[in-house]
């Protein structure tokens, strides 16, 4: 078995920013290092609680920094959710109504990247990209640097022969990218990974579903592995047909329907996780050997959820908070050190990114975002409102996931609105908050179910109002196509 990872290599590039007393105020603005998973729920963090996963390097950021408790995307797939980071826009808002999940011009005009680029910032994207943009659209407006690096497979073989997994190759790249960089001028720095994602195209259980790193050889192999707390029986036969048939369940046939899949699914997932905990790492010492980690800020964070059998589901997509929530890390070495260590319960979401970004670079926010900037809440200020609720929706995948609803710091309400008639879902999660009990046809939550209706249609009409229904949108794609072809040559 392989031996414990060491933690000291793991975190020599955070020690010296951490450990170093905190400058009254920055000479220039900070640089943003912006790291993404894919995948990871909430709670796949040692610092969260998992009984076992080894993340040092993350928990280290978030003992020397703030994590959001309570962070959520508020589309749960990773082409979406990654729109809606970069636009700084719900999916309703950004989405072309007849072409989704295609994002509008309007919205790439005010791209994040691009906005601080035109800030004065070096931006640089490695990694998994994803963006579904409009016909033209490319990232060179946006990014100094750019290289899209995919998975399918994982492993690369490179010029040399050798063969690099994609998270080391990500990371590489960026540490190539901070050895270069220029002292005197700020940078937006992406490492977006593919992992944690299965490789779809690979369902042998263990490293060919979830091929990890070499880093994270070993680990975890005689771990005991307990059933999913949310896997039973009776959980599962709760749920409507439709997400009966969905993508969700199918995809637990795949390799999480025997205790040994699973058992096996779920260590060489973990093993994914300690391996972009290992590249970060390197990341960070490189960081600090560049003379750059006392004035860079560091967010850590994921596209999506992920139920891990839960449910007696696999994937994300559907309303729940295993789908849905996320970790969410800021480590800022301007913090004074007694704000730092916190964990804040504040509703924070994939749409705050952007405008925070934008707050620290001292950069205006454009008119169309439609976050708020967790800066405050990064210093420890309490923000004389902050947000008791939210959109949460899912525009793709119809017809079976598509929904929408709200999320309020009691209640989790949705309907998707494909189905005929539409199905809906309330869950009290004061008093239910594993979210096991649907209380949308119970007379005494009658109440509570037009109030979270009503505010689910205010939210919608604020961002457009509601979607057609799939077969308009499908009689608009193909009325597209033909007036398309009919303008060609």
């Amino acid at each position: 078995m392989r031996p414990p990872l060491r933690s000291a290599l793991l975190l020599a590039g955070l020690v010296t920013a951490a450990g170093a007393a905190p400058s009254a105020a920055a000479p220039r603005p900070p640089n943003i290092l912006f790291l993404l998973a894919d995948d990871q729920r909430h709670d796949a963090l040692g610092i969260a609680g998992h009984p076992f996963l080894r993340t040092p390097t993350l928990d280290r950021l978030a003992r020397d920094g703030v994590r959001f408790r309570e962070a959520f995307v508020t589309t749960s797939v990773c082409w979406i959710s990654r729109a809606v980071t970069l636009t700084g826009q719900w999916a309703r808002t950004h989405v072309q109504r007849d072409a989704v999940p295609v994002v509008t011009p309007a919205a790439i005009a005010n791209l994040l990247p691009g906005q601080l680029r035109a800030a004065g910032y070096r931006t640089a994207h490695f990694g998994k990209w994803h963006f579904q943009g409009p016909p033209g659209f490319g990232p060179a407006a946006q990014f100094d640097v750019f290289e899209a690096i995919g998975r399918n497979p994982y492993f690369k073989t490179l010029p040399d022969g050798t063969r690099r997994h994609e998270t080391d190759l990500v990371c590489d790249r960026g540490i190539d990218f901070l050895r270069a960089q220029r002292p005197d001028q700020p940078f937006l720095l992406h490492l977006w990974f593919n992992a944690s994602h299965a490789e779809d195209n690979d369902r042998r259980p263990g490293s060919g579903h979830y091929p990890w790193p070499p880093s994270a050889d070993g680990l975890y192999e005689d771990q005991p592995v307990p059933p999913p707390r949310l896997g039973g029986a009776g959980i599962v036969a709760a749920h409507p047909p439709f997400l009966l048939e969905s993508i969700n369940r199918q995809r637990f046939f795949w390799g999480y329907d025997t205790p040994e899949k699973y058992a096996t699914n779920v260590r060489a997932y973990l093993r994914m996780i300690t391996g972009i905990d290992h590249a970060i790492g390197r990341v960070l010492a490189a960081l600090e050997a560049a003379g750059l980690a006392d004035n860079t800020i560091v967010v850590y964070s994921a596209d999506n959820g992920y139920y891990l059998g839960d449910r007696g589901f696999q994937g994300k997509w559907s309303h729940y908070d295993e789908s849905l929530r996320v970790p969410l890390i800021v480590f800022d070495p301007h913090l004074p050190r007694e704000r730092r260590g916190r964990v804040v319960d504040a509703l924070a979401l994939n749409v705050d990114l952007a405008p925070t970004f934008l707050d620290w670079a001292g950069a205006a926010k454009p008119a169309g975002y439609e976050g708020r900037s967790l800066a405050p809440l990064v210093r420890g200020e309490a923000p004389a409102s902050w947000r008791q609720h939210f959109l949460c929706e899912h525009v793709d995948l119809a017809p079976t996931l598509t929904w929408e609803g709200v999320r309020t710091t009691r209640w989790l309400y949705a309907r998707y609105f494909d189905q005929r008639p539409a199905y809906e879902f309330l869950h009290d999660l004061q008093r239910d908050p594993d979210a096991l009990t649907n209380l949308a046809a119970d007379p005494g939550a009658a109440a509570a179910l037009a109030d979270l209706r009503a505010l689910c249609d205010r939210e919608l009409a604020a961002r457009g109002g509601p979607l057609p229904l799939l077969e308009q949108r499908g009689a608009r794609r193909a009325q597209n196509k033909r007036k398309a072809g009919a303008r060609e040559p």
